[in-house]
């Protein structure tokens, strides 16, 4: 069995890769499997620069093909926020719920036709004797006024997608699955899998 670390340390970002990467003949590992896996400090000013810091930095220390992903949500009205800080844009301790209560608070005199947004993932592939290769997805929406739907993590709860005419989070995993922009990602990573294996 063939092994690929994803560099998360984050348990719904993991099921997810699970999920996608099911159809092939891989053994997914994360950072929780790792001891001593270090915390990689985000310090790049974009998604592909963040996702690339971690995957080399994990591939340089094991020594096996990793993927990491960086991703968030960027929403029009704000400028690109809360974009690469999307998991601690209400602070340090990663507050989902602060998080979301942050956004609503910043959106809550725009219009909806204004309230355009769309999720965004890097996905960096990084290996022993290999050059990082990077690919990206989106998945566009719009922000909702009040949280919607219990599925998912993260900002999902006020993010309706467009293609599914709900909220992330009023989805199951296999719906969501099909048009997320990790999914959408992984699909642009699949052939560059193929040709690696």
């Amino acid at each position: 069995m063939r092994h690929v670390i994803i560099a998360t340390k984050n348990k719904g970002k993991a099921k997810e890769f699970e999920a996608l990467f099911s159809a092939l003949d891989v053994e997914i590992l994360t950072l929780l499997d790792l001891d001593d896996a270090p915390d990689i400090e985000e310090t790049g000013t974009s998604f592909e620069e963040n996702a690339t810091l971690k995957s080399e930095a994990i591939a340089n220390m094991t020594g096996k093909i990793v993927i990491a992903d960086d991703s968030g949500l960027v929403i029009d009205e704000l400028d690109g926020r809360p974009g690469i800080f999307s998991a601690r844009y209400a602070g340090e301790d990663k507050s989902d719920e602060a998080n979301i209560d942050k956004v609503l608070f910043e959106m809550k005199d725009v219009p909806d036709e204004k309230r355009t947004a769309r999720f965004f993932c890097s996905l960096a592939i990084s290996g022993p004797s290999m050059k990082t290769i990077v690919v990206n997805g989106t998945c566009e929406g719009k922000i909702l006024t009040e949280r919607k739907g219990t599925n998912g993590f993260g900002y999902d709860p006020i993010f309706y997608a467009l293609d599914a005419r709900k909220s992330m989070a009023e989805m199951s995993s296999n719906e969501k699955n099909k048009i997320s922009h990790r999914a959408e990602a992984l699909h642009n990573l699949k052939p560059v899998i193929e040709e690696i294996f």
